[in-house]
C-alpha cells in the first residue's frame, strides 16, 4: 500500500500505559501513518522517552490544539473518562469524514443514566451514544462498518464475554449462580496506581477490590442483556496481582443438564473456528497470564469439577493488548476492512 493510502492517525492520550502499548503496535502496521501523538503535558518529548520498545521515529508529544483534524482519517483516544466525550462532540459534525475508536468507557454504555450513575459524571455527549457501537471484534465485525464511534470494551468484560456469550446464546449454561473471578496485573489501574488504592505492599501482594460491584458489571450487564431476556445472576470478583500485566478470568457455572464440558469445549471451538485470536485448549487444561503476554490471543480452558454438571472455564488475555490496545488496532482494520489481523 502506497504511503498516501494508508490510515492517517492520532493517539490523544499517548503516554499512559495503553497509549504507550498502542503506539508500539501502530508504529509496526503497515498500512498506519502516525500524524500526531498528543498528551496533556511533556510536549516536544520523544515517546521513546517513555517507551524504549518504541524504535520507529515519531512526532514528538503535543497538544490537541495542535491537530490538523482534515489530515487524519482515524482517533485513537486512550484518555480519562469524561475526555473523550468532549473532546467528540467538538470535532463530529465538523469532520464528517473522521472516526474515532475510544479505549475509555466514555461510549460503552448505552444509557446515559447508567453511566451517570456508575461513573459519577453527567455524559457530556448523549445525542452521539446511538452514533457509536460497543465492539469486541470477535462478536460484532458485522455492524462496525455503519459506525465512527467504536467503543472498546474494558478488559475484565473482554475476557469474560468472550467464554459466556456464545454459551448464553446457545442456553447451554444455567443463568443463575455464575460466580466469575479475574485477577488482572497492576497496569490494570493506569500510572495512578497508588493513588486509587492504598493497600500496603500493592506491587508485592493479591489484592480484592470492588467486590459488591465493580464498574464493568454495568458493561456485562448490558452485553449480556443483548443475547437472552431472561435474567442472568452473577457475581464479580476483581484482583489485582503483583504482576504487570495479564488477566485470568475464572467462570464457575453450571451446565443444563446431560450438557457435558467437553460439549462447551466443541461450541465454542464451533463458534469461533474463524477467528485467529481466540484458542480453546483441550480439555483440564492448566492455564496461565504468561501464554498471552504481549499478544492479542485470547485462550480459554474448560475443566471439569468432581461436581456434577459443575464447570470452570479459564480465560486468559493480555489486558493492555486484547484488553485495551491489541483490540482497538483490530477494531480498526476491521472499520477500514482490512484483515482484522493485520498488524497483530
Amino acid at each position: 500500500m502506497s504511503f498516501k493510502n494508508k490510515i492517517k492517525v492520532c493517539v490523544i492520550g499517548a503516554t499512559g500505559y495503553t497509549g504507550l502499548d498502542l503506539i508500539l503496535l501502530l508504529s509496526k502496521h503497515p498500512k498506519v501513518e502516525i500524524l500526531n501523538l498528543c498528551a496533556s503535558k511533556n510536549f516536544g518529548k520523544k515517546i521513546s522517552y517513555f517507551d524504549k520498545r518504541i524504535k520507529k521515529k515519531l512526532p514528538s508529544i503535543s497538544s490537541v490544539k495542535s491537530i490538523n483534524w482534515n489530515k487524519l482519517d482515524l482517533v485513537f483516544l486512550s484518555l480519562p473518562n469524561g475526555e473523550a466525550q468532549k473532546l467528540i462532540t467538538n470535532t463530529y459534525y465538523k469532520f464528517n469524514h473522521l472516526k474515532y475508536i475510544d479505549l475509555s468507557a466514555d461510549f460503552r454504555l448505552s444509557n446515559a443514566n447508567t453511566y451517570k450513575k456508575v461513573y459519577k459524571q453527567k455524559h457530556k455527549a448523549i445525542k452521539l451514544i446511538k452514533s457509536s457501537i460497543y465492539s469486541i471484534c470477535e462478536l460484532n465485525k458485522k455492524k462496525i462498518q455503519k459506525y465512527r464511534i467504536i467503543s472498546n470494551p474494558g478488559c475484565y468484560p473482554t475476557s469474560i464475554q468472550i467464554p459466556i456469550i456464545p454459551l448464553i446464546k446457545k442456553g447451554l449454561i444455567q443463568f443463575n449462580d455464575i460466580t466469575i473471578d479475574s485477577k488482572s496485573g497492576y497496569s490494570g489501574a493506569g500510572k495512578n496506581l497508588e493513588k486509587k488504592f492504598s493497600h500496603k505492599n500493592i506491587y508485592e501482594s493479591t489484592y480484592a477490590y470492588s467486590v459488591n460491584y465493580h464498574r464493568h458489571m454495568s458493561e456485562i450487564d448490558q452485553e449480556f442483556a443483548k443475547v437472552t431476556k431472561k435474567k442472568i445472576l452473577y457475581s464479580f470478583n476483581p484482583h489485582l496481582i503483583p504482576t504487570f500485566r495479564g488477566i485470568l478470568s475464572s467462570i464457575y457455572l453450571n451446565t443444563k443438564k446431560n450438557i457435558s464440558a467437553n460439549q462447551i469445549r466443541n461450541e465454542l471451538i464451533k463458534f469461533y473456528k474463524k477467528s485467529k485470536f481466540i484458542k480453546i485448549l483441550s480439555l483440564n487444561s492448566q492455564i496461565g497470564t504468561g501464554e498471552v503476554l504481549n499478544s492479542n490471543n485470547c485462550i480459554i480452558s474448560i475443566c471439569e469439577t468432581r461436581i456434577k454438571n459443575k464447570i470452570i472455564i479459564f480465560s486468559a488475555i493480555d489486558n493492555l493488548v486484547k484488553g485495551a490496545s491489541g483490540q482497538a488496532i483490530q477494531n480498526m482494520n476491521l472499520l477500514f476492512n482490512n484483515n482484522e489481523n493485520l498488524g497483530l
